[in-house]
């Protein structure tokens, strides 16, 4: 009898809010993938015409002389996105903290040496998370309707944002960074989109320079 107790303590302490965790995971994952499977493309063909892409950004170097593959291929895709007339204007969205860091001027150089025209690029250093980039293409750029360009597993969570903040997003998927490279950043998305629903239905979180005060 004190067996079972113990097993039946374990199990409401331990056990059970263990399966409820890995349940609530799974089931943002699903409904993430899923309800934006239809408006994410593999390839620049299949992209109808819009105003502008959106360059989610990253960090350029994986280490001081070791370039970032995800990096390279987002903008890659941008650039082939742009020259083939799916987009007018690329609106590239990251990270700034210092000039030693800046990852939409290194999104900007990239683009520039594929032969992108300097006029064709929009920076936004304001995006710190894919939610803040999403946010002020509409909100800071006047952007509802756009091409979000980024990793393969990564724009499912960005066309859902835009889809919770009214606006007409489809994506792109750059060209996919091997299992073994990238296995890191693809985990860290599962309990990322595991966020975004907190964020989006829960918290209500919203950029910093986008709250409106009443």
């Amino acid at each position: 009898m004190a067996r079972k107790r113990r097993h039946s303590i374990l199990f409401w302490l331990i056990q059970l809010p263990l399966l409820g965790g890995i349940a609530v995971v799974l089931f943002c994952n699903f409904w993430i993938v899923f309800s934006t499977s239809s408006r994410v493309y593999d390839s620049v063909a299949e992209i109808e015409a819009r105003p502008v892409g959106l360059v989610l950004g990253t960090t350029a170097n994986v280490a001081p002389d070791t370039p970032n593959r995800h990096f390279e291929n987002r903008i890659a895709a941008a650039a082939d996105l742009l020259s083939e007339g799916k987009v007018s204007r690329l609106l590239v969205s990251g990270y700034r903290d210092s000039k030693y860091y800046d990852e939409t001027e290194d999104m900007r150089d990239g683009l520039l040496a594929l032969g992108v025209a300097q006029d064709q690029i929009i920076a936004d250093n304001k995006g710190a998370r894919t939610l803040d980039s999403v946010a002020r293409a509409e909100s800071v750029f006047g952007f509802d309707r756009f091409v979000i360009i980024s990793d393969d597993f990564h724009v499912a969570r960005a066309v859902f944002i835009a889809d919770r903040l009214g606006l007409d997003a489809i994506a792109l998927r750059s060209q996919s960074v091997d299992y073994e490279s990238s296995r890191k950043v693809r985990i860290r998305e599962y309990f990322a989109r595991v966020k975004a629903v907190l964020d989006l239905f829960f918290w209500d979180s919203k950029p910093e320079e986008v709250v409106v005060e009443s």
